[in-house]
Formats: structure tokens, C-alpha cells, sequence
């Protein structure tokens, strides 16, 4: 269930990126049962990590506090709609609900007025084509290999599990 306090406070995180060096203004809070139980703020710069955005620093702060990787019952207030490498994360973890403060259709002409040495641009249409298509429908090139391999490698990985 909603709570402003939550969206307060992953937008305080993300204002901590105006004076923060090597961090951007994403910032994010997940919630179980009534409390923070994970942070984040952006480091993709100062990390040298495209990966590190708010959403999934509070997903890996959640999970290690937790010492889980199953995040099912919490929600995620970010200060701006996920992208689609957050949502991601969001699924595989389980977290059950979303808020978010600014969408995507705000933040990109902000961002896209920057100079280019201050960003990275994402093209959002893109991503979201590449992350929700089979691999054989992607604009990134792949080739399957060694794939007997890595499934016995699977498949005895399981196999005590299955006992």
C-alpha cells in the first residue's frame, strides 16, 4: 500500500546525486512490510557499472539484508519509471509493487539536453525491443555455442537438488 514517506524518501536519495560525484539522480527504496529493507542511488559513473542504477542497488542492499534473493511481498518507490534492466531485476527478484515519481517521457528530454560526455544516453523504444523479443529477433548479434555442454554443466547442477 502506498506511503508518501517511501517516495520522499527515494527522491532524497536521488537528490543526494547533486553534490554526490559519480552518481546520477535515480534513486530508489524497497519496502517489506512497512519497512526499508534496501537503498539505492545510481553509481554507474563513480562504479565504472552500467548496471548500478537505483532500482537494482536497492534490490542487491534489500537481498543481502534479507540474506535472500526472493523478494516477493516488498515493494520498489524509485524517483523515475525503471527502465527495462531494472524491471527485469525487479521480476526475477518478485518484487509485487511499483511506485515511481518522474516517467520516462520526463526524464529523456531532460537528459537528452545534456552534452553527450555528460551521458549515456539509453534509448528506452530499444531496449525494451531487445529485452522483450527472442534472441533471434534482436538488433545485438548472437550465436549459440557449445550448448551440450552447458546443459549437462545444468543438468548436474540440478540433479541433487531434484533428490
Amino acid at each position: 500500500m502506498y506511503q508518501e514517506k517511501f517516495m520522499r524518501r527515494a527522491l532524497e536519495l536521488s537528490a543526494s546525486a547533486l553534490t554526490l560525484p559519480g552518481t546520477e539522480p535515480f534513486g530508489a527504496v524497497i519496502v517489506k512490510d512497512g519497512q526499508i529493507v534496501g537503498e539505492g542511488l545510481n553509481h554507474s559513473l563513480a562504479h565504472f557499472d552500467p548496471t548500478s542504477h537505483g532500482e537494482t542497488e536497492a534490490i542487491r542492499d534489500a537481498c543481502r539484508k534479507l540474506q535472500t534473493v526472493d523478494l516477493r511481498g516488498c515493494e520498489l518507490y524509485t524517483s523515475a519509471e525503471p527502465c527495462a534492466l531494472c524491471v527485469a531485476a525487479m521480476v526475477i527478484s518478485g518484487i509485487g509493487q511499483l511506485y515511481y515519481a518522474a516517467s520516462l517521457d520526463q526524464c529523456g528530454p531532460i537528459f537528452d539536453k545534456l552534452p553527450l560526455a555528460e551521458r549515456f544516453p539509453i534509448d528506452v523504444a530499444h531496449l525494451r525491443a531487445e529485452c522483450g523479443g527472442p534472441v533471434q529477433g534482436r538488433a545485438l548479434p548472437a550465436e549459440q555455442k557449445l550448448d551440450d555442454e552447458a546443459v549437462a554443466i545444468l543438468k548436474a547442477w540440478a540433479a541433487p537438488r531434484l533428490a
